[in-house]
């Protein structure tokens, strides 16, 4: 079998981790908007980066490494967005059928939900949680990730899981080790 083009591992990797490389970043950023421009800007560096590419492991474990540096470069920075008001999206974006509301309202609750819990999390045992998750990485590439020793790494996820387990099914915040 001959080596992929970089067009093809590019495309290749837009197909089968957009998904995953999308979620995380929403995870992070808590808005869709975002979540997308850095998406994109994901696969841009992975595109710039296509020559110095090496595999070497997971390219969703590459994918996850980049997309997690650009969200907290990005909350370094302190970006803030200008919201454009009801008129101005009137202008960029089409209007489309109203969804079903009970079914939406529903799912929308139990996304504020999970959201205001993941929040209760300190960053780094949210990074944890989400490359888990989302990116469906292995403890040691998570570890490699985030640049943290592998136990280490093992305890943030531990704790974070214990603490949404609390919040989400308990109502009440764990208690600290």
């Amino acid at each position: 079998m001959g080596q992929l083009s970089h067009e093809e591992r590019l495309a290749g990797w837009v197909r089968e981790h957009g998904r995953a490389v999308r979620g995380f970043l929403l995870g992070m950023v808590r808005r869709e908007d975002v979540a997308d421009d850095l998406k994109q800007e994901v696969f841009c560096r992975a595109w710039q980066a296509r020559d110095a590419y090496r595999e070497q492991g997971s390219s969703l474990a590459y994918l996850l490494k980049i997309a997690d540096r650009l969200a907290c470069d990005r909350y370094r920075r302190g970006e803030v967005e200008k919201n454009l008001g009801e008129e101005g999206w009137k202008h960029h974006e089409p209007h489309s059928p109203a969804p079903d509301v009970s079914k939406t309202a529903a799912i929308s609750e139990q996304v504020q939900q999970l959201s205001a819990a993941l929040d209760r999390l300190s960053p780094i045992q949210r990074r944890v949680l989400l490359l888990r998750y989302y990116g469906q990485l292995s403890f040691a590439q998570i570890a490699e990730a985030i640049e943290c020793p592998l136990n280490t790494t093992l305890s943030h996820c531990h704790r974070a899981l214990r603490t949404l387990r609390k919040l989400l099914w308990d109502g009440h915040p764990a208690d600290e080790d």
